[in-house]
């Protein structure tokens, strides 16, 4: 089977990996994807784009990658879209209309409840199968809409979680992002705020994309390098984290955390325009639908401060966390991996 795949993000590719370990059938892989999972037009995490700013500046590559990827979808037998909606969704309407018969798959999708709600109806035309992570998804599309909910992603790749909260914080972690921008801003807050755990260990999460450039941090020599997220989260009694998909594997494993998130100015602007949320870490979303409390705490812009984090860390409900954590892995049932492998198969 060949599989014309557009996997931008870090994150989509590791759930990428985790389907291609599941098919049973003979592949081969063509398109937008991590490098080591074979021969790619372009690795965009190389590439190293961040915010409405960013995008903007390299629209014409976007626009010469989408005319690529609608050339290569003619000898496809399937198309994958992994999340990237600001990609894939104009993507999808491309092929669609040049090849209407081609079957296109939508792993991950367009957060369609957060903003741009009308986008549902552009997807449930150009995709044939919405595959979705999120249990409350589905009520925002049209009935004709082809959408099922696999599970979710990382309950196929975390399997041990916390049963018990720390007596003492031993190791405290530190996760600033794995954007460059994401990391200036939050890592001079995070380096005045380990000063105040004289007693602990600070680990510093550093992506792999990240590990020979560690001069974006500044001054670690406080900190004790590590490159596993999920391992982190285990071995950490508390952390520190930046927004995006850490604090959803923080919340499923049962480690205690505090979302802390800086923007740009303009686009944090333009994200408050175009998105009305309560919160912005997944699992408090979730929560949200299952009209429940927050599960943890959230800092944002000017609120993220060394004295902020310290006086909410101290304030942190962690046995009413660890009660939380369980209630949303329940919520979120199981694995995806499995499934969107079985659809892909499928004729």
């Amino acid at each position: 089977m060949k599989i014309l795949v557009s996997a931008f993000e870090h994150s989509a590719n590791i759930h990428l990996k985790s389907v291609l370990n599941e098919l049973q059938c003979d592949y081969t892989l063509s398109g937008i994807f991590d490098e080591t999972l074979g021969n790619p037009i372009v690795d965009m995490q190389k590439q190293a784009v961040m915010g409405f700013s960013d995008v903007v500046k390299k629209i014409p590559m976007f626009l010469k990658l989408a005319n690529k990827m609608v050339e290569l979808s003619k000898d496809s037998d399937k198309v994958l879209l992994i999340d990237s909606s600001g990609f894939n969704l104009p993507l999808a309407k491309k092929i669609k209309k040049k090849y209407p018969d081609k079957e296109i798959l939508y792993y991950i999708l367009p957060q369609a409840w957060a903003w741009k709600r009308k986008r549902v109806y552009t997807l449930a035309k150009n995709v044939d199968k919405l595959l979705s992570i999120l249990p409350f998804e589905a009520s925002y599309y049209p009935k004709e809409a082809k959408i099922s909910y696999v599970g979710h992603p990382l309950l196929d790749q975390i399997k041990e979680y916390k049963t018990t909260t720390a007596q003492e914080d031993r190791k405290i972690l530190f996760m600033p992002g794995s954007r460059s921008g994401e990391i200036s801003r939050l890592m001079p807050i995070f380096r005045e705020l380990g000063k105040n755990f004289k007693d602990s260990e600070l680990l510093l999460a550093v992506p792999q994309h990240l590990k020979d450039s560690l001069e974006i941090y500044g001054d670690i020599s406080k900190f004790t390098v590590v490159h596993n997220s999920q391992k982190a989260l285990k071995v950490a009694d508390f952390a520190f984290i930046c927004s995006g998909t850490a604090t959803l594997e923080a919340s499923i494993v049962g480690t205690p955390f505090i979302l802390s998130y800086i923007a740009k100015s303009i686009d944090y602007f333009i994200g408050k325009k175009l998105i009305k949320l309560n919160y912005i870490g997944l699992a408090n979303i979730f929560f949200k639908h299952m009209k429940k409390e927050p599960i943890h705490p959230e800092l944002i812009q000017n609120e993220v401060t060394a004295k902020n984090l310290l006086q909410t860390y101290k304030s942190f409900n962690r046995e009413n966390f660890l009660k939380n954590s369980k209630i949303l892995r329940d919520y979120l049932q199981h694995g995806s991996s499995k499934k969107v492998a079985q659809i892909l198969e499928k004729e």
